[in-house]
């Protein structure tokens, strides 16, 4: 029944007779597609039969399952390291750099991080301060310098979220070779869907 205060109409609330469970849509539940869309608004799904349908909202629940995961580790190591996620996209690309026997720049660093020059000096003057990183002359171009990151600071970074990440190696080497194949195609076909291109909604003013 509609209830009119004044010129707004009140709807009264779904009765708990006839709601839904509040678990249908806590934690990975709500990337269901018939919770996150179930009038077909989004995804056109009438070619496909009901088991096919709940086939692939376990997958989405699945994915949806590994980003909360992630989302929670990280939020986690930010607060550990006492750093913001540009801080520690920095420090993984200098871990990656000493890896491999490359020196790493500033240069480089802004080119991975997708700032600008004044932007990665600010950070690195802000990593310096706090001990994550030195600066030092470029064994090879006396025009740049070389940033590595201090044995303490990798240290850190590795029994906690580096270990942690670790983990998704062993997942990945429990399947077999034909499954790791599928897994593969499917996470790049999806990334590919759902890059961003030249949408509107998605350009900021600084971009224009």
């Amino acid at each position: 029944m509609k209830h009119r205060t004044g010129s707004i109409t009140v709807m009264p609330e779904a009765s708990p007779d006839h709601a839904e469970p509040l678990s249908a849509v806590i934690g990975s539940a709500i990337y269901d597609v018939d919770v996150s869309d179930p009038t077909g608004e989004l995804v056109d799904r009438g070619a496909l039969a009901p088991d096919e349908v709940r086939q692939i909202s376990g997958v989405m629940q699945a994915l949806g399952g590994l980003r909360d995961a992630e989302q929670k580790l990280s939020e986690a190591s930010l607060r550990y390291m006492k750093l913001n996620q540009t801080d520690m996209r920095a420090l993984h690309f200098l871990i990656a750099c000493a890896n491999r026997g490359v020196t790493a720049t500033p240069g480089a660093i802004a080119v991975h991080l997708g700032i600008s020059t004044a932007s990665t000096t600010k950070l690195l003057d802000r990593l310096e301060r706090a001990g994550h990183i030195t600066r030092s002359a470029h064994p090879l171009d006396r025009r740049a310098l070389a940033i590595a990151i201090t044995p303490g600071t990798r240290r850190s970074a590795i029994e906690t979220v580096g270990r942690q990440h670790a983990r998704r190696f062993t997942a990945a080497a429990r399947l077999t070779p034909s499954e790791r194949e599928v897994v593969t195609r499917f996470l790049t076909d999806m990334t590919a869907e759902i890059a961003l291109g030249d949408e509107a909604w998605a350009i900021s003013a600084d971009d224009e």
